[in-house]
Formats: structure tokens, sequence, C-alpha cells
């Protein structure tokens, strides 16, 4: 697949990237290669193979809860730009409530 140095702007500027021309024609060269590559892909047999979304079997791997100490509100709070002694204080940010 042929990507143009146009394309690779684009997505350079959206990904807030600022490329020099020299880099801007090796990143042309380096996608254009990556996605001949992908090209490849279209080549395979796959009508026998059943779809998946992931490749590894997936199990919970999360650890139970656990009651622990925290920090204490005073200690929480010292950092806070704004608070009342027992919460942070923001904008509102949806009008008055």
């Amino acid at each position: 697949m042929k990507i143009s140095q146009a394309e690779v702007e684009k997505v350079a500027l959206l990904a807030r990237l600022l490329l020099s021309q020299q880099e801007l024609e090796a990143m042309t060269s380096q996608l254009g290669a990556i996605l001949d590559y992908v090209d490849l892909l279209k080549e395979v047999n796959t009508d026998q193979v059943e779809p998946f979304s992931h490749p590894l079997e997936l199990r919970n791997v999360f650890r139970p809860d656990q009651v622990g100490p925290s920090l204490d509100r005073q200690e929480a709070l010292r950092n806070a730009p704004q608070h009342d002694g027992q919460c942070y204080l923001v904008p509102a940010v949806l009008g008055e409530l």
C-alpha cells in the first residue's frame, strides 16, 4: 500500500509532531514499508480460522479487596488549592446544583 507524504504530514499533525523535511521523507518510506508488510496478511487464507478478540485465554487477575491503612484526611487535603476541611473544592463544570 502506498502512503503519500501528505498523508504522513496529516498523521504527524494529528499526533502533534513537528517533522523536518528529512524526517518526513524517512517516515513516509518507513510507514510505506510497514503498510506493505501488513498487505501481505491479505494473502493468508483465514477461511477456516475462527475470529477471536484476544490471542490468550483471559481470566480474572484482580486480587481480592483488602482493607488497609490510608492517608489521614488532613494529609490528603494538605496540598489541595482549596478545601473545606472535609473535601476538595473545585469549580462547578455543570452549573449550580
